[in-house]
């Protein structure tokens, strides 16, 4: 088999033949996919939600729905969290504007470190 570029498509092979299925509603992907996007609306939920569904990884970015409405942010949060565990998945944030959700094959490492008691420095 001939060597492949790093992010190089992979050809078909003669005779080799691939199958396209569409998922059920239940099936999971063989292959996991990141995924970034906005969150611009609550109807974005049901899209996030059906990507979670299929086994994919979401990094959500929640700036365009902050700057509409908080209190949509603050909803739209707590309803990913409640998804999350519903399906055994994961959520956490990235920073300040992301938000990242996975399917339940894949956890999100936290630092298990305790944090010192001391106060952080400031600019002043």
């Amino acid at each position: 088999m001939p060597a492949r570029g790093l992010f190089r498509k992979q050809r078909k092979e003669k005779g080799e033949e691939t199958a396209m299925m569409p998922l059920k509603d239940k099936e999971v992907s063989d292959k996991t996919y990141l995924r970034a996007m906005p969150l611009r609306d609550l109807t974005d939920l049901e899209e996030i939600k059906k990507e979670v569904k299929n086994g994919n990884v979401l990094i959500l970015r929640i700036t365009p729905l902050a700057s509409k409405n908080i209190e949509d942010v603050k909803r739209a949060v707590n309803e990913l969290y409640e998804f999350a565990e519903s399906i055994g998945g994961d959520i956490a944030r990235l920073g300040e504007e992301r938000v990242v959700i996975c399917p339940q094959h894949i956890r999100i490492w936290r630092d298990k470190r305790k944090l010192s008691k001391k106060p952080l420095p400031t600019a002043t």
